[in-house]
């Protein structure tokens, strides 16, 4: 049953790359269907779960503060996403970073790896928790995980787009996380009625 899901998101995962990659006009993004809701805990201290961000463009990614490259690559992409929504990032979309290591990346180690990328915390919450209620979100959305010599997480970068409605029209993965193409991707988003 597990290797069914995993590949159904696979498929799923490589249509709306191809899509993406489309410089055809296309209406609208697709639609991979609803995004699992969670309950995680923020950097300061608060409960947050997607249906709390109803309403709002949501960007999902998955992350550990001790990461030696890609987190903090990834992170500081979406930085620059988030600059260049300027006012739009607070009112209508939100940033989650959630941790896959809730043991060492407690709500204060997330608030100190916040606040040194500059991150706006009015919308964008990095989210720890219980090691079983992360790990369920993560299958949820496909991310897994394996641990690698020197103590390291080995896992393939999938970042998850949200609209407004809470469903899934695109997910990016590894290096093809291309900040560009995310903000036209939310501003198409924002335009939707």
């Amino acid at each position: 049953m597990r290797a069914l899901s995993l590949l159904g998101l696979a498929v799923l995962f490589c249509a709306a790359v191809s899509w993406a990659d489309d410089t055809s006009d296309q209406p609208a993004l697709p639609d991979m269907g609803p995004a699992p809701d969670f309950m995680l805990v923020s950097q300061d201290g608060t409960k947050v779960g997607l249906a709390s961000l109803h309403g709002r463009i949501v960007l999902i990614a998955f992350i550990y503060t001790w990461c030696p490259d890609i987190c903090s690559l990834l992170t500081a992409k979406m930085v620059r996403v988030q600059d260049n929504l300027g006012a739009l990032f607070k009112e209508d979309v939100a940033f989650v970073s959630i941790t896959f290591d809730p043991e060492k990346d407690t709500e204060q180690v997330l608030r100190v790896y916040a606040e040194a990328f500059e991150t706006d915390p009015a919308g964008w919450f990095f989210l720890t928790g219980e090691v079983v209620a992360v790990r369920k979100v993560a299958v949820q959305y496909g991310v897994v995980t394996i641990p690698s010599n020197g103590g390291a997480i080995d896992y393939n970068l999938l970042t998850i787009l949200i609209d407004r409605r809470g469903r899934v029209p695109v997910q990016y993965s590894g290096s093809r996380f291309d900040p560009d193409e995310l903000h036209q991707d939310l501003l198409a988003l924002l335009a939707e009625p």
